[in-house]
């Protein structure tokens, strides 16, 4: 496959250029399928809390097109959804560079990015350009440097609810300072009040969690969550980890940043298990976090996730990883005489 051969090329170059040589590809079409492959019909789910559908569950997360410059190219891949951003109110260069590593010998990336976008205004234009193939979603976050996160969180909802057919609020990115301290438990209460207030145009809205999340931190996020977050969709679960797994081997391994591929996958699904089980089925679940198979994706289903997500292990995948995993997973319905996929979710709990 031609999209196949260049990314293995585009691999040559150093991690941050590669992905924006992608993006560039991309927009001139090279690479990009004619149409969409033809999915299964077993492959459509609807999210009960939400009402969204999908032909397929599994979607591309927010990262790879911060921007929302290239949704209509990435969802001729396979993707049931695509989700852009994040997006800060006002634009921001984000960390200093070097910022993004490979770990080649784990299937991994380190980020430290820190929210690195055009702002909202571009981000906006380009979003209400988009054609909706498949369902789109706009992640918002806060600037760096912003007196009032909860605040840009509003700001975010409002500019991109008439476009967007869902939302996700990210408090769980590691590389904005402070960040991670929305997921308290008092500052969530606040900041779901106000961001509440602020969907007027009354999309789903989703709440992205971090792995690093002990017990007890999990069932204050789901208490919050049933009470004053009881108007959202879902969760999605989840972002990126500070961990460092002692199996490491690649030689950026102790770099500053966010981790995800593979070493995320069983740390991000237990996490997942725990967070569905606390919420009994209440809100619609997004699963991500190292993904790289149909059975990766189908363990994510069976731990209480409706949909999943995936981004990173693209790297070392290609591009063609959706529909694979669109195939696998229908090899995993049939096998398991399901009538639908959506009828693994939360087999495993």
């Amino acid at each position: 496959m031609l999209a196949d051969f260049g990314a293995r090329a585009i691999r040559l170059l150093p991690p941050e250029a590669a992905h924006n040589a992608t993006l560039r590809l991309l927009t001139t079409g090279l690479g990009v399928p004619w149409r969409a492959p033809q999915l299964a019909p077993g492959l459509k789910v609807t999210l009960p809390k939400s009402g969204l559908t999908f032909a397929s569950p599994v979607g591309l997360a927010a990262g790879f097109d911060k921007n929302c410059e290239v949704p209509d190219a990435v969802a001729r891949f396979g993707f049931g959804f695509v989700e852009c951003g994040t997006v800060t109110p006002k634009p921001q260069a984000g960390n200093p560079k070097p910022r993004l590593f490979r770990l080649e010998e784990d299937r991994a990336v380190i980020n430290r990015m820190g929210f690195n976008n055009f702002g909202l205004d571009y981000f906006v234009r380009r979003l209400a350009r988009y054609s909706h193939a498949v369902p789109i979603g706009a992640n918002v976050g806060a600037n760096k440097d912003s007196e009032d996160r909860a605040g840009d969180y509003v700001t975010g909802i409002e500019a991109v609810a008439p476009y967007a057919d869902y939302i996700t609020i990210n408090i769980s990115s590691p590389n904005t300072p402070g960040l991670r301290g929305l997921q308290d438990k008092a500052s969530l209460t606040a900041l779901l009040a106000r961001c509440g207030a602020a969907d007027r145009k009354c999309k789903p809205v989703f709440l992205k969690v971090a792995p690093d999340l002990d017990s007890d931190a999990i069932a204050d996020i789901c208490g919050v969550v049933r009470g004053e977050g009881a108007w959202l969709s879902g969760l999605i679960v989840s972002n990126t980890t500070l961990a460092r797994p002692g199996s490491l081997a690649s030689a950026d391994r102790g770099e500053a940043g966010g981790l995800s591929g593979a070493p995320l996958f069983h740390p991000s699904t237990a996490v997942l298990a725990e967070v569905a089980r606390a919420l009994r089925g209440e809100f619609d679940l997004i699963g991500a976090g190292g993904i790289a198979s149909g059975a990766d994706a189908y363990a994510k289903l069976r731990a209480g996730a409706h949909a999943v997500q995936l981004y990173s292990m693209l790297v070392y995948e290609g591009p063609g990883l959706a529909a694979r995993i669109g195939d696998e997973l229908e090899a995993c319905r049939r096998r398991d005489g399901l009538a639908s996929i959506a009828e693994a979710t939360g087999k495993g709990l």
